[in-house]
Parts: structure tokens; C-alpha cells; sequence
């Protein structure tokens, strides 16, 4: 009889271990399930780089507002023979600014959409998100000529229901892998060592073409003649996803509580 309560025990000992376990891990998923959601396979997810051994980069332009800075740009990558980038513009300073947006056009360079309002859209609702890609998307047509497939969210803030939101409407979030600072305005040296140094094949570059930006088309020329030094050519966004297969290639999350709760179990 004594050896049947010491047996139980130790059997209900293990239960009420999984049991707590199962408890906490279902906590744990559910205060992190936008982010495992985001990065689940066969989910929608936004694009950082493209796996791909070719010495492809795609440089890619942010504009939300001002008209000082975009033309000094456009002015270096036509001297540098640099005929392919991506222009990510919100859609009012498109209405507000339809001339420089023609040159940009007209240069032949990819635009996509950087949103309507400048906000974050993680905070909108489903409905809000979808008006703001929506109202932007009819914008950029109307002022561009072109339907843009390719987003950069404002500040590129997102969770799982901007990407379902935004694949639905049949566009692509692109985000970065390189971030050259320039936003910070921190000096050009430091920009131009932190676009050289990080560049990889397959990477997207952020770099901006807003006023706020003072530094920009100072050291984007050193780093054309750098990165073409080292072999680099310059491809759009759409380019650089085509050069390879996207689907397939998930993300390795951290293990999962349940796998850290089995391991602590194994030894009962």
C-alpha cells in the first residue's frame, strides 16, 4: 500500500509539471503571438534581403516630405550611371510634389509606396490599414502613372495583420537589411562606412531622400565607387526578388517553451 502512494505521487508530480508547463508556455504564445505569427512559415512576411550568391544590391530611397534633397540625389545617381533603385513615396507628398515625381519617373527608376499617413500602422485597425494602403495606392497611380506592388510601411512599423492587410491587396512589404543611418545625419564618413562595410549580396540598402536627410548625396557617390570596386551592380527591389525563390526559406525561431519544458522534464 505505501508503494502504490509513493508511485502516485511521483506520477502526479509529473502531470502537475505539465500541467503548469502547458499554462505558462499557452502565456507566453499568446503575449508573443503577433511576433510568431510574422515569422511562421507559410505566413506573410516582409522581405530584409534576398538569399542570392550574385553581388546585387538594391539602394532604396524613403521621401515623405521637403524638396531639397531629391534632386541632389537623382543628380549623383545619373553622373554615377546608377539607372536602377527603388523609390519608396508617401502618397501627399506625391500630390504635393507631382514635378519631382516625374523626374524620378522619368529617370526610370521603380517607385513603390511608402504609405498614406505617417503613422504606425500596428496601432490602426484592419479596416484603417487597408484605407491608408488603399488611399495611397490609388495616389501614387493617379500621380505616377505606374501601380506600385511594393510597400515600405511608415517608420517601418508592422505586425502580422499589416502583412495579411497588405498581401491582400497584392503588395509586398519591404524592409532592410543595411540601414546607412543617414536619418541621423551623422556624419558622411560614418554613413559610407556603414553602407561599405554592411553591404552583402541580395542586400536592400535604406537610405532617405527627405529633407531631413543632409548628408545623403555627400556619400552616396563614394559609396557607388565603393561597392562597384568591390563588384557590385545595382538592381531594383523587383529585380533583386527575382533573383531568386522566396518561398521555402523560413525563419529558425529560438526553441519554444514547450521544448525547454520537455527537456526539464526528461529527467522524471
Amino acid at each position: 500500500m505505501n508503494m502504490f502512494y509513493v508511485w502516485n505521487g511521483r506520477k502526479l508530480k509529473r502531470y502537475l509539471l505539465i500541467g503548469i508547463g502547458i499554462l505558462f508556455a499557452a502565456g507566453v504564445i499568446y503575449a508573443e503571438k503577433d511576433n510568431i505569427t510574422v515569422f511562421a512559415p507559410n505566413q506573410p512576411a516582409a522581405i530584409y534581403s534576398v538569399p542570392t550568391e550574385k553581388k546585387v544590391v538594391a539602394f532604396t530611397f524613403d521621401i515623405s516630405w521637403g524638396d531639397k534633397r531629391t534632386e541632389p540625389i537623382l543628380e549623383v545617381l545619373k553622373q554615377k550611371n546608377v539607372r536602377k533603385a527603388t523609390f519608396f513615396l508617401s502618397s501627399p507628398w506625391s500630390q504635393s510634389h507631382p514635378e519631382i515625381v516625374k523626374k524620378i519617373v522619368e529617370a526610370g527608376y521603380e517607385i513603390g509606396s511608402h504609405g498614406h499617413k505617417h503613422d504606425n500602422y500596428s496601432k490602426l485597425s484592419e479596416d484603417e490599414i487597408r484605407t491608408q494602403i488603399q488611399t495611397a495606392h490609388t495616389i501614387l497611380s493617379q500621380v505616377t502613372g505606374k501601380s506600385p506592388n511594393l510597400i515600405r510601411l511608415p517608420n517601418g512599423d508592422f505586425d502580422k495583420r499589416v502583412l495579411s492587410v497588405a498581401e491582400q491587396l497584392n503588395y509586398k512589404v519591404i524592409q532592410w537589411d543595411t540601414d546607412s543611418l543617414d536619418w541621423m545625419n551623422i556624419g558622411k564618413d560614418k554613413i559610407i562606412n556603414r553602407v561599405v562595410s554592411k553591404a552583402h549580396p541580395g542586400d536592400i540598402i535604406l537610405m532617405h531622400a527627405s529633407d531631413s536627410v543632409k548628408q545623403t548625396h555627400e556619400a552616396l557617390p563614394v559609396i557607388i565607387d565603393q561597392l562597384r570596386a568591390k563588384g557590385y551592380d545595382f538592381v531594383t527591389v523587383s529585380e533583386l526578388i527575382a533573383q531568386t525563390d522566396l518561398q521555402g526559406k523560413p525563419v529558425q525561431d529560438k526553441p519554444t517553451m514547450f521544448e525547454h519544458f520537455d527537456t526539464a522534464l526528461a529527467g522524471y
